[in-house]
Parts: C-alpha cells; sequence; structure tokens
C-alpha cells in the first residue's frame, strides 16, 4: 500500500469526522452546554484542518482525493449525553485510524499520523473517554 492509499484511507475517516461533528455542533448550545460546545467545535475545526492537510497532500502527489459520502448514519442525538458519546465514539474511531496510520507511512507522514492521534486521543478526554497506554489499539488498550 502506498503512501497515498493510506492517506485516502485517513481522508475519508476525516470526511465523515467532519460531517459527524457538524451535526453535533447543530444540537449543542454555547449558553445551555458551553463545555461541550467548546470541545465539539474544537472537534470539528480540528477535523476540518486534518481534512485539508490529507487533501492538499493527495493532490500534490498527484491523486484525486477520495470524495466524502452524501450523509452519514447517526443515532439519535436528543441530550447531551447522547451527543458526548456520539463525540466520543467518533474520536474513538478516528484515533484507530491513525494508529492504522502509523504503520503505513513513513517520514512526514508518519509524524503527522502520530500527533494526529495524540491529539485525538487528548480530545476522547473531552467526550469523558478514559486514558489508555495504546490510543488506536482495541487489543492493546488499558493494559
Amino acid at each position: 500500500m502506498s503512501d497515498v492509499d493510506a492517506l485516502q484511507t485517513a481522508l475519508a475517516a476525516e470526511h465523515a469526522a467532519v460531517w459527524v461533528f457538524g451535526a453535533l455542533g447543530g444540537r449543542t448550545s454555547a449558553s445551555a452546554t458551553p463545555d461541550l460546545f467548546g470541545s465539539v467545535s474544537a472537534s470539528y475545526d480540528d477535523h476540518l484542518d486534518r481534512r485539508d492537510d490529507l487533501s492538499d497532500a493527495i493532490v500534490e502527489a498527484g491523486g484525486t482525493p477520495v470524495a466524502a459520502e452524501p450523509a452519514y448514519e447517526l443515532p439519535t442525538l436528543d441530550t447531551p449525553a447522547q451527543v458526548e458519546a456520539v463525540a466520543l465514539r467518533t474520536e474513538r474511531s478516528c484515533a484507530t485510524t491513525y494508529a492504522w496510520l502509523t504503520g503505513r507511512t513513513s517520514g512526514a507522514w508518519r509524524r503527522w499520523a502520530i500527533e494526529a492521534l495524540n491529539r485525538t486521543a487528548v480530545r476522547e478526554l473531552a467526550f469523558r473517554g478514559t486514558p489508555e497506554m495504546f490510543p488506536g489499539s482495541d487489543e492493546y488498550a488499558d493494559r
């Protein structure tokens, strides 16, 4: 698998994360749940930046970035707890993708993937996640 193929996989995950966090932002309130709103907004911005980085890198390498799906499935989002649970699940999914990406890239892109994994693992904490020894690697979690 080439670096570009690996970046395409990460880009597909970021398309989903941007869409999900955009939807979650519409289900939070800066006045009623300011901490949750701030965390969702920060996640949205970070995923948007990473999506753009990946798209730019793929174009620079001569590829065509994979397109986003028209929509992604979401569960019911009636309460702040439901929004928080979906945000945590999304961050964990991204952590898994970035852990995978570190093993399939080298050099600058591996460093980029490690940084993305670290940022995602830290952001999980804002959504009531727990610190893990090996974030994004479920088989080694909490050992």
